[in-house]
């Protein structure tokens, strides 16, 4: 974590949509690259662990305990981050995961189960549509 004297990274992001270009919606076919793209800037904006929380606690090489951190500016990060969540994702999915006392690693957890369990429902549904397709219906098919 950067000292809070210093400016955070992410405080000075003032439009996710240019970072992150992708909305994602319910039809979840960009699931993937969303999340690939906004794990990225989150990793380079010193904040992904707010929505991948390391599995133990980090120590320094020294072996000591980390510093304190400051809850302030853990709290402001993380609000950051859930905002850009909600503003990358169609309305419709905001107002189905939307949480006034969720955390951003919360907001995370809720959108990649509803995107990871759908996949055999979405597989069937495809291949379903895929069998029902038929030559007539494209015009430039001979």
């Amino acid at each position: 974590m950067v000292e809070s004297s210093k400016i955070h990274p992410a405080t000075v992001v003032t439009n996710i949509k240019a970072c992150i270009p992708i909305v994602l919606d319910y039809d979840g076919k960009q699931y993937n690259t969303w999340s690939t793209v906004f794990q990225l800037h989150c990793r380079a904006n010193l904040v992904l662990d707010h929505i991948k929380p390391p599995a133990k606690p980090v120590t320094q090489a020294d072996g000591k305990e980390p510093p304190q951190v400051n809850m302030d500016l853990w709290q402001r990060l993380d609000d950051i981050v859930r905002g850009w969540i909600y503003s990358t994702i169609s309305l419709d999915l905001l107002n189905s995961i939307i949480d006034s006392d969720d955390k951003a690693v919360d907001a995370w957890n809720r959108l990649e189960i509803f995107f990871r369990n759908n996949k055999s429902a979405r597989a069937l549904q495809l291949d379903a549509q895929f069998t029902n397709t038929r030559l007539e219906q494209f015009e430039g098919v001979h």
